[in-house]
């Protein structure tokens, strides 16, 4: 009885695996990492629809209800990505799409559309400061124009008035001025308001006309303006306009010659 047990436990060992025991453990472990990425590629190859194409059909121009119930009827799902404001666009059609018409992507892929909006966008043009003081006001005109352009406005108009340098002193929309935090479409036409930077070249040139003009009156000029001074402006004869008048007639008539009274 002893021997028989001895034999068969002789066989078991010298099986492969009682043999090799390392070498057999690492074939079973190939074994199921294989069965492991069969079943993975199976599984992908399911849920991803491998192989399986559709071709996107174009909606652009078209109005977002339709765009959607067309996408839906292909077998795709539909996303807004995002709304802006065309002026030359009806509201509410699609101007974008993507991916694109025409292209070819797997089943039930998301559609992202691009909307015209109904309204146009509305921004704050100047976000820093107390909401009751002007938008903008004392930044550099071509800082101000670069700000505007950033955000979208299109339509600007520059209007320069009487100043010491090129700043800004109001923006207005429709005739109304616009405040720090205040809202403004997009579409909307900006005035601003720029100082031209005249007013100190003018303020001299009023300045040197006054002077000029109190040389025509009598004064007595601080001594240390003239190197002889004299006592009263009266000095100068000044004649009446009538007499002025009287004496260009009497220069401008001809004189008589005895020859001519024979």
């Amino acid at each position: 009885m002893k021997a028989y047990d001895n034999n068969d436990s002789g066989k078991r060992r010298g099986g492969f695996i009682g043999r090799h025991p390392i070498l057999a453990n690492i074939v079973i472990i190939i074994i199921v990492a294989l069965l492991g990425l069969v079943i993975a590629y199976l599984s992908l190859a399911l849920f991803t629809k491998h192989g399986q194409t559709d071709v996107v059909p174009r909606v652009v121009n078209s109005s977002y209800a339709s765009a959607v119930e067309k996408l839906h009827a292909a077998g795709f799902k539909v996303e807004i990505k995002d709304s802006l404001y065309l002026d030359n666009v009806k509201p509410g059609l699609v101007i974008e799409q993507f991916p694109a018409g025409g292209a070819v992507v797997k089943p039930d892929r998301k559609i992202y559309l691009y909307i015209n909006a109904v309204h146009p966008k509305e921004v704050v043009i100047d976000p820093m400061g107390d909401s009751r003081q002007p938008a903008l006001r004392g930044i550099s005109m071509r800082q101000a124009k670069v700000q505007l352009e950033e955000l979208g406005f299109k339509k600007i108009k520059i209007v320069y008035v009487l100043g010491d340098s090129d700043r800004v002193l109001k923006i207005s929309v429709n005739g109304r001025p616009v405040y720090k935090h205040q809202k403004i479409p997009v579409n909307a036409t900006i005035v601003m308001e720029v100082y031209d930077g005249r007013k100190t070249a003018l303020t001299d040139s009023l300045q040197n006309a006054e002077y000029a003009n109190q040389l025509n009156e009598p004064y007595a000029p601080d001594e240390e303006y003239i190197t002889e001074p004299y006592n009263s402006y009266s000095e100068f004869e000044e004649i009446p306009l009538e007499e002025e008048y009287e004496n260009e007639e009497e220069q401008s008539q001809p004189v008589s010659t005895g020859a001519g009274l024979e």
